[in-house]
């Protein structure tokens, strides 16, 4: 059950934060944190600077218009999170983006 999946718990935690203290994350950082073919579970939005240069999945809350279109243009495949939570309740794959403070 994707409740108690312990990745699926831990975004729920950084999740339950404040609205105002709800990250973003940048492209680089994304291509920084993965590898070909990983799954990368963004707990917030993704913003457009910088390149992923990897075939990558990534489910993320939100994705800014341009971050979206150079996601799609490199090849990855985009989600929503909670579409991802459903399909892979294991959380089989998947990586969680973390900021260097987190």
């Amino acid at each position: 059950m994707a409740k108690k999946n312990p990745k699926w718990l831990e975004i729920a935690s950084i999740l339950s934060k404040p609205a105002r203290k709800q990250r973003a994350f940048n492209l680089d950082l994304i291509e920084k944190q993965s590898e070909t073919g990983d799954i990368m579970a963004v707990p917030g939005k993704v913003l457009s600077l910088g390149e992923v240069n990897k075939k990558i999945r990534i489910a993320a809350i939100n994705y800014s218009e341009k971050a979206k279109e150079k996601l799609i243009k490199s090849g990855c495949e985009i989600k929503e999170l909670k579409q991802e939570i459903k399909d892979n309740k294991d959380a089989k794959a998947v990586k969680i983006v973390k900021n260097e403070n987190n």
